[in-house]
This record gives structure tokens, C-alpha cells and sequence, in this order.
């Protein structure tokens, strides 16, 4: 079975950084899932079967934060006692949040509009940001070990990820 305390990066054979290989991530998580899949263990006893739903609900939980560049940032923080999303600490730059009203307003009158072409430009204009503050949020925690930026870098990638999904939800209506 897995060592269910271990750290995420653990489980996966992986070293604990921002940076990963996705391929051995993927690699490694459908390794232990076929060992540890629930349907592997129908024959064994009760006990079996639950530790067995446990693990493979441990392993996806791991895989899923690992995957995701913010949750990764934020549970890499959270490793080194730092709460990237603090309710009592919400402070943003000003000149990022300006440009993300600026952005929103844009998104709300291309959505009035229903101009597909600019939401789709808008959702690939965000793309290219996150990937931007991925790259700036690896070199934050891998390289300087600087949390308090990689904090609000967090923050800046959770902002963006609301933002996407906002903009998708206004395709997915569109097209209905």
C-alpha cells in the first residue's frame, strides 16, 4: 500500500519543487494506481477494500494538486508553513488588480456582445499571463526561495484560474 503521510512529491517518486516532469508525474500516478485501484482488491476482505479506496483517494488528491501549477505553488508554500491564501491577508498589487478590472470589463462587454473572437483572444491572452507567472513562481520558490513573492504569485494564478473559468462558462452559454 502507499505511505499515506508522505508528501505529495513523495508518493510520486518526484523531488519537491515548483518544477516537475509531467510525463513522470503522469507515468508515476498510473503506476500506483494499478496497484492501488479499488478494483484490484474486490476480493479482499472489508478492511482491504477500504484501505485500498483510501490510497487511491490519497494518490488522486496528491496527483491533482501536483498537476494543477496553483495548487502546487500552494501546497509547496503550505510545506514550508506559509498560507498562500490567507482570508486575513488579501493584498494584491495594485497595478496587477487594475489590469484585471480592466480585463473583466472587457470580458463583460465582449460577453453583452457575444463576440466570440475577443473572449477566445481574452482566454488565450490569460494563458500566456498564467504561464508567464509559472515560470516567475519556479524561480521564486525553486530557485530564490523568496515565499513571500511566490505567495502573491499564488494568488495571481488562483485570480487568473477564476478569471478562465469565467470566460469559459461565457462560451459554454453562448454556444447553448
Amino acid at each position: 500500500m502507499i505511505d499515506f503521510p508522505a508528501a505529495h512529491f513523495a508518493l510520486f517518486g518526484l523531488p519537491r519543487r515548483y518544477r516537475i516532469d509531467a510525463a513522470a508525474l503522469d507515468r508515476a500516478y498510473r503506476t500506483l494506481q494499478a496497484e492501488i485501484h479499488p478494483d484490484r482488491h474486490t476480493s479482499a476482505d472489508d478492511a482491504g477494500r477500504r484501505l485500498a479506496l483510501q490510497a487511491s483517494a490519497r494518490v488522486n488528491e496528491a496527483y491533482a494538486a501536483l498537476q494543477d501549477p496553483a495548487a502546487r505553488g500552494e501546497y509547496l508554500l503550505g510545506l514550508q508553513g506559509v498560507a498562500s491564501l490567507s482570508e486575513t491577508d488579501t493584498s494584491m498589487p495594485m497595478d496587477f488588480l487594475t489590469g484585471q478590472m480592466e480585463r473583466r470589463e472587457e470580458i463583460e462587454d465582449a460577453t453583452a456582445r457575444g463576440d466570440h473572437a475577443a473572449l477566445e483572444a481574452a482566454l488565450a491572452a490569460i494563458g500566456g499571463d498564467a504561464r508567464d507567472l509559472e515560470a516567475e513562481l519556479a524561480a521564486a520558490l525553486d530557485d530564490r526561495h523568496a515565499l513571500d513573492e511566490a505567495k502573491t504569485m499564488v494568488r495571481k494564478l488562483r485570480f487568473l484560474d477564476r478569471v478562465r473559468h469565467e470566460i469559459t462558462e461565457a462560451l459554454i452559454e453562448a454556444e447553448a
